[in-house]
């Protein structure tokens, strides 16, 4: 049995999503965002390290997986988005993996170009979610199912990357 935990950057949101690994099957254990909008922009770092310490403690995860920064046309937000990857790195004491927002969409819809829609759907229905996800925490359900698959694909001999 392995605790996964995802997790999806964001300087205004930073979603996360905790799963468990057991065999073939994948059981979802909790999800959520941190949400850092009332706090000022100088502040909002810290607090991504201290909600994601809280969650570690509480699921004790064995291994995360972090969504890669991608380039965005803005270069200031891609350094906020970067420094919010690096907020939640440091928060973890616990082997690392990073994909990119295209393997995880191929990972868990079939196809790197999928809409959000089709990826929070895919997620509530491989981990047999009822109700609405926020789209953080889908997203960060996401990178942990992605985890999850690849790690099965390398133990078998395919090179997920």
């Amino acid at each position: 049995m392995t605790v996964v935990i995802g997790i999806d950057p964001g300087s205004r949101r930073t979603g996360y999503g905790v799963i468990r690994l057991e065999g073939n099957r994948h059981i979802y254990l909790t999800s959520g965002h941190l949400d850092l909008t009332s706090y000022p922009s100088c502040d909002r770092l810290r607090q991504i390290f201290l909600g994601l310490q809280q969650i570690i403690q509480s699921y004790q995860p064995h291994e995360a997986a972090v969504e890669q920064v991608f380039m965005q046309e803005n270069p200031n937000s891609a350094l906020k988005l970067g420094q919010a990857r690096g907020a939640a790195i440091v928060a973890l004491n616990i082997p690392i993996a990073e994909y990119s927002a295209r393997q995880v969409k191929k990972s868990v819809v079939g196809h790197g170009a999928a809409s959000k829609d089709q990826v929070q759907f895919m997620v509530k229905r491989l981990l047999n979610v009822t109700g609405n996800l926020q789209a953080d925490a889908a997203d960060a359900l996401a990178i942990a199912l992605c985890h999850a698959h690849a790690r099965g694909l390398t133990s078998k001999g395919f090179n997920f990357r």
